[in-house]
This record gives structure tokens, C-alpha cells and sequence, in this order.
């Protein structure tokens, strides 16, 4: 029998410092806290449950779409807690939903464990940004935190195309405008070339979900605006990859020569079971487009970019590895959670190994 409602299940998670709530028929309401699922009472949710606890937050044209499409993806705003972003869809005939956390306030860049070279992204006046990484890695966190810092930092138009919209933005020094698609425009593609004729100097798209959402923006970052998005990828190589491959292969060619002029940086990331304490840390590859990697990339040869990232650090370069031997070597996480997220596992276990013998013959 259930005893609680949705806003209580969501403070339930949140209290316990969970990112993500889930309710799923005969299935106790889960949290993901510190990366992990989490039963958060002991009650059964039936289907009925179910249906009273989604419906009961959506508004009556959303109830509709859910009904119509199956799925929908919406936002909440909850009193004295803050705001959600939510997924309803059907599973199995029935009606199921998960609910992410969205802070109300967004985190500054350095305390999410970025350094000078992503602050030093905010700065450009055109191009392509993409920030990486799997599901529930942060990256919503931190494109919401480098487009906070172009606000604070210059005097330029930023329009904004989320589905849902999640953070919400001040207008600073600049002014901003978030966009919905579903709500305030049909499609990504549709906003980002309404955004072209906006006066936009930044455009900020949740999500490059489609080809044509690729390709548009694309054309925008090579048009003079600054052009700032997420996809779904491991690493700063697969990045590039993915966005040849979702392209026609007699296209492939011209798209890297695209890329190659307007890509100007990849920020990978992944959040990792912290060791030493309760909680996560990120772990992040990024990649800074100099002339050796847009040569790679115009020529396709791929197999390079690594070693190009490895060799970078001037510009502010990193690969995954350096990462997370710099994380297992300090104890934030263990060297078997390193190992198991390396492009390189033996390079990192070696570093580690090193960082071990030279810290004990100081101590010595």
C-alpha cells in the first residue's frame, strides 16, 4: 500500500544527496544515489499507483501527448526542493516514469573539476563545442555551466534550445533565451535556423539528436556563431566518428572537412563511485582542435587524434587516462574502476605504479 506521494518519494532521494528517482510497477520507488539504485521505502507500487503519481504532475495537454505518443519528456518545478526534468513513457502496456534532479544552482566549471582550457571554450566567437560522455556523466551539468559562464563574462545574445528545458538562466551581462521544442518551437533544427535570424552570437542545443540537427548546426558554427552542444560518446575520437558515420558516405568527406574548420573542442567526461568518501568524480578527456587534429580529422585518419590529445597538454589537452591515473593516484577512486574505463588500462596501471614509487622514495 503506498503512503507517500511523488513530491515526497523526490525529497526522499534528494535528502539522501540522489541524482534520480524512478517508479516502476511492482517495484518499490528507486533512487540512483551515488550512482547506485536504491530502494527509498519498502513500499510496492501497483499500477494504479502509477498512473496517480504521473498524472497527477502532468498538465492536461501533456496527459494528452503521453496518452497519443507513449512517451514524453516534460519538467517540474517543485516547492522548497527545485526543479526536475521527467520522463513518462509505457512499458509493457503501463505507465512508468524516472525524474532527474536539475540543482537550482549551477555549479562553476573548476568546482565541477574542469580547468582553464574549458573556461577558455567561453571565450571563443564561433565554432563547435560538444560536451560527451554516457548517460548520467553530467553533461547537461556542464554545458548549463559554461553557457552560466559566457553570461557572467560577455555581452552577447545566447539563445537556447533544450526539450525539456532543464537549468534556468539569468539574464547577466548577456541576454538569454531558452526555447523549448514541443512548447516554443517543432524541432532543433527549426529553432537553431530561427536563431540564425535572431541575432544569436551563441546558440546552446541540448542535444544533437538527429542528422539534421548535425548538419544545421554545423552550417551555424561556420556562419560565425558559436554553436554549443551534447552527444552521447565515450571518448573525443569516438566523437568525431560518430558524427562522420551519421552522415551518407559520399557526404562523409565533405563533412570532415566541415568539422575540421568549425570543430573547435571536445569536453568527455564520465562520473565515477568516489573511493576515499561518499559521492563522485569526474573523470574527462578533452580534446583542444589545433592544426595536427584538424588536419586528422579533414583526412579521416581518426587512429591519430589519441596520441595528438596525449602529446597536447600545451594547449590544455588531457586524454580519458591521464585522468583517471590522476584520480587513482590520488585515492579518489581505486585503480580497478581506472582500469576498467582506460582506452589504455596498461598505461594507467604503469602510471599509477610510478606515481606510487616516486612519492614513497620522497617520503624516504
Amino acid at each position: 500500500m503506498r503512503n507517500h506521494d511523488l513530491i515526497e518519494y523526490l525529497f526522499m532521494v534528494i535528502e539522501r544527496g540522489g541524482s534520480d528517482l524512478h517508479i516502476s510497477a511492482n517495484s518499490p520507488p528507486m533512487g540512483r544515489i551515488n550512482g547506485v539504485l536504491t530502494a527509498v521505502t519498502d513500499e510496492v507500487l501497483e499500477i494504479i499507483d502509477l498512473r496517480e503519481l504521473i498524472f497527477g504532475v502532468l498538465k492536461e495537454n501533456q496527459r494528452a501527448e503521453l496518452e497519443q505518443k507513449w512517451e514524453l519528456d516534460f519538467a517540474i518545478q517543485v516547492e522548497n526542493l527545485g526543479r526536475f526534468r521527467g520522463n513518462a513513457c509505457y512499458v509493457m502496456g503501463r505507465i512508468e516514469a524516472s525524474f532527474r534532479y536539475i540543482p537550482a544552482q549551477i555549479p562553476e566549471l573548476r568546482d565541477l573539476g574542469h580547468g582553464p582550457a574549458v573556461e577558455g571554450f567561453s571565450e571563443l566567437r564561433d565554432g563547435l563545442i560538444l560536451v560527451t560522455g554516457t548517460s548520467n556523466s553530467g553533461k547537461t551539468t556542464t554545458l548549463a555551466s559554461l553557457t552560466q559562464h559566457i553570461t557572467r563574462t560577455r555581452q552577447v545574445n545566447i539563445v537556447s534550445i533544450e526539450d525539456p528545458i532543464e537549468y534556468l538562466f539569468s539574464h547577466q551581462k548577456s541576454l538569454v533565451r531558452q526555447r523549448q521544442v514541443g512548447a516554443d518551437t517543432h524541432n532543433f533544427t527549426s529553432a537553431i535556423k530561427s536563431a540564425l535570424r535572431q541575432d544569436a552570437d551563441v546558440i546552446v542545443v541540448s542535444e544533437l539528436r538527429d542528422l539534421e540537427t548535425m548538419r544545421t548546426a554545423l552550417t551555424a558554427a561556420e556562419t560565425g556563431h558559436l554553436v554549443i552542444s551534447t552527444l552521447h560518446t565515450h571518448d573525443a575520437p569516438s566523437t568525431v566518428l560518430r558524427i562522420l558515420d551519421a552522415f551518407p558516405e559520399e557526404q562523409q568527406d565533405f563533412v570532415a572537412s566541415q568539422l575540421a574548420s568549425s570543430l573547435k573542442g571536445v569536453i568527455c567526461q564520465s562520473l565515477i563511485a568516489r573511493h576515499d568518501q561518499p559521492g563522485r568524480v569526474m573523470a574527462s578527456e578533452i580534446m583542444v582542435v589545433n592544426q595536427g587534429i584538424a588536419s586528422s580529422i579533414r583526412s579521416r585518419r581518426l587512429s591519430q587524434l589519441g596520441n595528438l590529445i596525449q602529446i597536447g597538454g600545451i594547449d590544455g589537452m588531457h586524454t580519458i587516462d591521464d585522468s583517471l591515473m590522476h584520480l587513482a593516484s590520488y585515492g579518489f577512486i581505486t585503480l580497478d574502476d581506472a582500469m576498467i574505463r582506460a582506452r589504455d588500462p596498461e598505461f594507467v596501471k604503469i602510471g599509477f605504479q610510478k606515481f606510487l614509487q616516486e612519492r614513497s622514495g620522497k617520503k624516504r
